[in-house]
C-alpha cells in the first residue's frame, strides 16, 4: 500500500464524516417541523457507510490475492434513508395549526440527545481520521527530508 493509498482512505473517512454531520445538523434543525413540502411531519434521516472499491461478499475480495486483500480503500455513503423504526411523538397541543381532531401534533422522530451523541460520534471520527491523515504526512515528509 503506497502513502497516497492512506491519504485517500482518511480523506474519505472525513469526507463521508462530514457529510454525516450535515444530516445530523438537518434533523436538528428540523426537530419541531411539524409539515414539510408533503404536508406530513419531518422524518429523521440515517446515514450508511460502506467499503469503497469492489463489493464486500465478491469471488475476488475473498479469493483474492494475498496483497489485495489486505488493501483498504476507504469509505463512501451508501445511502441516506428516513427513519422508520422509531415512532414519530404525539404531544397535546389542541392551539397548534397541525393539530388533529383530537388536538394531538405529529412531531419529527428525532431525539435531541441522540442526535447530539451521534455528532459527537462523528466529530471524533473526523478528528480521528484527519490525526491519521497528518501521521501519513508526517511520514512523507521524514521519509523525503531522508532521501535528499
Amino acid at each position: 500500500m503506497s502513502i497516497f493509498s492512506s491519504f485517500n482512505i482518511n480523506a474519505s473517512g472525513m469526507t463521508a464524516q462530514r457529510y454525516r454531520m450535515d444530516i445530523i445538523s438537518e434533523n436538528v434543525a428540523n426537530a419541531n417541523t411539524t409539515r414539510t413540502e408533503d404536508g406530513t411531519p419531518y422524518r429523521r434521516k440515517v446515514v450508511t457507510f460502506e467499503q469503497r472499491g469492489e463489493a464486500a461478499g465478491s469471488f475476488r475480495s475473498i479469493f483474492g490475492s494475498v496483497s489485495d486483500s489486505y488493501k483498504g480503500q476507504g469509505v463512501r455513503v451508501n445511502k441516506v434513508s428516513e427513519d422508520t423504526w422509531n415512532d414519530m411523538i404525539m404531544a397535546y397541543d389542541p392551539s397548534h395549526p397541525d393539530a388533529d381532531e383530537n388536538g394531538y401534533v405529529t412531531y419529527p422522530n428525532v431525539n435531541i440527545v441522540t442526535e447530539m451523541t451521534n455528532l459527537i460520534d462523528a466529530s471524533r471520527s473526523y478528528e480521528a481520521n484527519a490525526t491519521a491523515f497528518n501521521a501519513s504526512k508526517t511520514i512523507a515528509m521524514k521519509g523525503l527530508e531522508m532521501s535528499q
